[in-house]
């Protein structure tokens, strides 16, 4: 028994909830906050037997698509001038985490 821990971007969520509805895995969905851009998250936690993982991290690859940003970046110098230059940064995808569990109830 495995435990899976998905972060997944909030513009990929629904997608991927929809598919793993579809495909008949139960999960748990939590609206969380990223910390590098406190852009918005979902994070699923998924019980599923060891023989299901690769199912269920095919629909989260499918699902997850990784976009490039452009933010700010505030530079302020020595003279107290600021300067703002757009950096590129890639943002969506998924963040897994698979785990042993030795004990999976549902009461």
């Amino acid at each position: 028994m495995k435990l899976i821990v998905a972060i997944i971007s909030y513009q990929d969520a629904n997608r991927v909830q929809k598919e793993l509805i579809k495909e008949k895995f139960t999960a748990t969905r939590l609206a969380t906050t990223g910390g590098f851009l406190r852009a918005r998250n979902a994070t699923f936690l998924l019980g599923v037997n060891d023989d299901k993982v690769p199912d269920v991290l095919d629909i989260i690859e499918r699902g997850s698509k990784t976009r490039v940003k452009v933010v700010p970046n505030t530079i302020i110098s020595e003279y107290g001038s600021v300067s703002t230059l757009p950096t590129q940064v890639q943002v969506g995808g998924a963040t897994i985490f698979v785990i042993t569990v030795d004990q999976f109830l549902k009461v």
